[in-house]
């Protein structure tokens, strides 16, 4: 039994949810319009400002596809009420970030700078030169563009130097000792 996939999504107000009959739901809301194409196994089904998703049988195939497509659904919701944001942290001397119009330029202990473009619906607040946030109603778009951001200078045990999420906790490891 699917747990994710039974439970109901609320629609809010003001968020608006159309499914066509080729499998294609459309999320608009205050934040911005989000779409997605739904297995066709998949049965959706708006009930007032209920939203709920159906599978045909109790095969493992469609249990996952159940609570995958529900959980897809209620992100898209959520995702045009309320951004959602990423912030990172770099540590180390001299790294640090600037916004320079659709890039991000980071300076992360290279001989040169990183220059990343910002993806489509994706932006960066720079509230310090070592702390940023990504933010954006695409919740897939946020997390794949600050783990790259991440993969830039990874953390590393023995200074902790690197960029790593806010929450984030560097398990620090003891270094060589002398005899």
């Amino acid at each position: 039994m699917s747990r994710v996939g039974n439970k109901s999504i609320t629609i809010p107000e003001g968020v608006n949810v159309s499914v066509d009959d080729k499998n294609f739901v459309v999320v608009k809301g205050p934040k911005g319009e989000l779409s997605f194409g739904f297995n066709a196994k998949m049965k959706v089904i708006i009930d007032g400002n209920i939203l709920k998703v159906e599978r045909p049988s109790d095969s493992i195939e469609d249990k996952t596809l159940h609570g995958t497509t529900r959980a897809l659904l209620h992100n898209m919701v959520q995702g045009v009420t309320t951004e959602y944001s990423k912030t990172l942290l770099m540590e180390g001397v001299g790294y640090k970030a600037t916004l320079q119009g659709k890039k991000l330029v980071i300076s992360a202990g290279y001989s040169h700078l990183v220059e990343m473009p910002l993806p489509e619906g994706i932006t960066v607040v720079v509230s310090s030169p070592t702390e940023f946030s990504i933010q954006g109603i695409d919740k897939q778009k946020v997390g794949q563009f600050a783990a790259e951001i991440r993969a830039i200078r990874k953390p590393e045990p023995y200074l902790g130097k690197g960029i790593r999420y806010k929450d984030e906790v560097v398990r620090r490891k003891e270094g060589k000792k002398a005899k």
